[in-house]
């Protein structure tokens, strides 16, 4: 039986760019900017580099659906690059590549980049729907906040919660991420906002506000991934483990049966259950000391909490209002802002996640630096709550 990849594999370095309306740079200086940090903090030569993995999921360079684009952007040293796209999540899946390359022995170092020049297309969500793709995300009747909109629904009328007591716990979940972004200089939206200001904003789809939903972004990360033993040799003395990846895709399940009563994320369950056993994690609430969560939408971080057992069923709206996850909390999310300031080009925001995690656990986070994050989880979903690709990878010390 598979042991899975526990501690065969720890991360070098990271980079990430600054996200927001990058109007002045392309796509291959974004890229070139999570790069270029993450092989400063490696200190390496990009000879060294084995293999490459490319996530983008929606590039106009006109190259395809090739890893051109990386190679000729970096000046890679012809090396193999892989192009992934998983919905949401491709910048974990590139990650995973990465991490597996090495894991299995068949690199020293692999990277892995996710990049995406969303504002300059003026599309303000996913792509429309082509052959090949998978169209019933993107027909004009399944809109994004449309699809969120009825899971917070949903889980309202399961566990009997107000439309009052539900926009004030959406409302503080965004408040904090807001609140931890300020001190962030990568993020996107570095503005304080209050809970009135989110439970009064303009709807986008009931009961989801203005500032439930995350916004369009340009940005890039980058990880660097190798053997604990060449870390070492390089100098890195407590490196980043990688304790598990676990990536679980939606097999219609949910859409064509009537068990799913929409008021949770299936695949996120399992993805969790399995990142947990593959980790050694048996109480993740106390084990857990971080989470980078997709917070696309406000509700979708609230439901993910308890998809991911750091709360109880029906009750991530009252621990979120008791301040459990905030950055003084027992457990804190969004440390760095979330993709509700950060914003979500598509193919970097799993890695964006990861650039967080890996930050806290090395001490680097600067005046948002947890005291004691022991390990640390991201949860990278791609698709609606019916249909999707969920991520969750789990990191931590020796």
């Amino acid at each position: 039986m598979a042991s899975g990849i526990k501690d065969r594999v720890t991360i070098l370095s990271m980079g990430c760019s600054r996200f927001g309306e990058r109007w002045d740079v392309s796509q291959d200086e974004l890229m070139c900017e999570a790069y270029l940090e993450a092989l400063d903090r490696a200190g390496i030569d990009p000879s060294m580099i084995g293999a490459a993995w490319y996530s983008s999921h929606y590039d106009d360079i006109g190259a395809g659906k090739a890893g051109t684009p990386m190679a000729q952007a970096l000046r890679l040293p012809n090396v193999g690059v892989t192009r992934v796209e998983n919905f949401c999540a491709g910048g974990t899946e590139a990650f995973r590549g990465a991490v597996y390359a090495v894991a299995s022995g068949a690199v020293d170092i692999a990277l892995a980049v996710g990049v995406e020049k969303l504002k300059d297309t003026g599309f303000a969500g996913l792509p429309t729907a082509s052959r090949g793709t998978f169209a019933p995300m993107y027909l004009p009747t399944h809109t994004n906040p449309g699809n969120f909109s009825q899971l917070a629904r949903a889980y309202a009328t399961k566990h009997g919660i107000s439309r009052d007591d539900l926009k004030r716990a959406m409302a503080h979940t965004s408040m904090k991420s807001h609140a931890n972004a300020i001190s962030n200089p990568n993020a996107h939206l570095r503005k304080a906002i209050t809970i009135e200001q989110a439970m009064n904003a303009p709807l986008v789809a009931e009961p989801l506000g203005l500032f439930d939903c995350c916004p369009v972004s340009d940005g890039a990360a980058c990880a660097i991934v190798t053997t604990p033993d060449i870390a070492r040799s390089l100098g890195k003395t407590a490196p980043v483990l990688i304790k598990a990846i676990q990536v679980v895709t939606s097999n219609g399940w949910e859409a064509q049966q009537a068990q799913w009563d929409g008021t949770y994320v299936h695949t996120a369950r399992i993805a969790a259950a399995r990142a947990y056993q593959e980790a050694g994690i048996a109480d993740p609430r106390a084990s857990i000391g971080m989470a980078e969560l997709h917070d696309c939408f406000s509700i979708t971080e609230l439901v993910t909490l308890e998809d991911l057992g750091l709360s109880a069923e029906g009750r991530a709206w009252k621990d979120m209002l008791d301040g459990l996850y905030d950055a003084d909390g027992s457990l804190p999310c969004q440390i760095d802002g979330g993709l509700k300031c950060f914003g979500h080009p598509v193919g970097a925001s799993g890695l964006r996640m990861l650039y967080e995690a890996w930050l806290q656990l090395t001490g680097q986070a600067g005046n948002r630096q947890l005291k004691d994050p022991k390990q640390a989880l991201t949860h990278n979903l791609g698709g609606g709550p019916a249909q999707n690709v969920c991520s969750i990878t789990i990191l931590g010390g020796a």
